[in-house]
């Protein structure tokens, strides 16, 4: 779909036009249509939890990305444009905000900004891993405007929102490679039985939290953890869960600790990565990632705690995170030292999606 890339953010003239605000606006079903060719097949950029993300250009050339939500139920519904107002008020420069909508019918679309690079997905594990675009700068920038966006949705925005699928295809990047998280507060637009769909999904969801997975239930603290597997994997380009051998799986964190407890950072970062300091520059990230991974809750930071980590540069905080009792061999320490403890995977699921087409999705 080369098509679609061809002229993002550029006039007519070749010139890079000015950011500016798309208004929010309803859309007609007629319109969305016209957009996507009838949600054509080969206007479709990937599927998730809620529905498929369809490409689509409107009449005055710009262009949209759109969600279209799964079947909606027949249940006393909510009031679906009030819902959908509220999160097109979450504004933050990191966050993919909503454009638009549309309830016609059976039919529940969301509108937003097209995003010309995909997801950080795409980057790490799809169609531009060969390129290696993302170099050191880029990621610790990813790495800190996140925790910004989700800081602000847990801390600022009205009312706080929790995200409830922090996840690397949920990290969508701009023609400058700025990211925009996106998929945050859906829990109120679907009806039972996509919930029923989506509790399913994340029974094998590898950012996802033990104590999410067990109750069900979203939390901040989950999203913490979530965010923790999703530096871990901004670090090393790995996926956040891999097949070791035919009958066994590896979360990120039973393969990262070890190199910590060596201090082998080394082996951790991305080997596309090279220059002078990665190793020691990532090494926070990776510090961070796992003080958020930690699977007692109440072990983890906050995120307002987790901007701070990553933006503090002196080395007296560095050296603060290494000397954290969770990053000591317990083979060596004393038995009151914590081990991070690494939930027991219940699924064969490698990826966080089933294949490279879906990994580069709008979601």
């Amino acid at each position: 779909m080369q098509l679609f890339h061809s002229c993002c953010g550029k006039g007519f003239d070749g010139k890079k036009k000015e950011k500016t605000e798309p208004s929010w606006r309803v859309f007609s079903l007629k319109e969305l249509h016209a957009a996507t060719n009838s949600f054509n097949y080969d206007n479709k950029l990937g599927e998730g939890r809620f529905g498929s993300v369809y490409w689509g250009q409107l009449w005055d050339g710009s262009q949209i990305a759109v969600k279209r939500l799964k079947a909606w139920s027949n249940r006393e519904e909510i009031d679906f444009a009030v819902e959908v107002e509220i999160l097109a008020r979450i504004r933050h420069k990191n966050l993919l905000s909503v454009r638009g909508y549309c309830a016609e019918g059976q039919e529940r679309l969301l509108v937003y900004e097209y995003m010309p690079n995909l997801s950080l997905v795409s980057h790490l594990h799809g169609q531009h891993s060969a390129e290696c675009l993302l170099d050191l700068t880029k990621r610790m920038k990813i790495a800190i405007t996140c925790a910004q966006a989700i800081a602000y949705l847990h801390h600022h925005a009205t009312p706080h929102i929790v995200h409830g699928d922090v996840r690397a295809s949920n990290v969508l990047l701009d023609s400058e490679l700025e990211a925009r998280v996106t998929d945050f507060g859906y829990g109120k637009l679907m009806p039972d039985d996509a919930e029923d769909a989506a509790a399913k999904a994340k029974s094998i969801n590898a950012y996802l939290s033990p104590e999410c997975v067990a109750s069900g239930k979203e939390s901040e603290t989950g999203d913490v953890y979530s965010f923790g597997i999703l530096l871990l994997v901004l670090v090393s380009g790995k996926r956040p869960m891999e097949r070791i051998n035919p009958t066994t799986t590896r979360g990120i964190t039973e393969w990262v600790l070890p190199l910590v407890y060596e201090r082998k950072f080394g082996e951790i970062v991305d080997q596309r990565l090279s220059g002078e300091h990665v190793e020691e520059k990532l090494k926070k990230v990776v510090l961070v990632g796992l003080m958020c991974a930690q699977t007692e809750p109440e072990k983890r930071p906050t995120m307002s705690e987790v901007v701070e980590m990553l933006i503090n540069e002196s080395k007296e905080k560095i050296t603060e995170l290494e000397a954290n009792p969770l990053f000591k061999n317990p083979n060596s320490s004393s038995e009151n030292d914590r081990e991070l403890q690494v939930p027991e995977e219940n699924s064969d699921v490698i990826a966080e999606e089933n294949d490279d087409h879906q990994q580069q999705q709008q979601e």
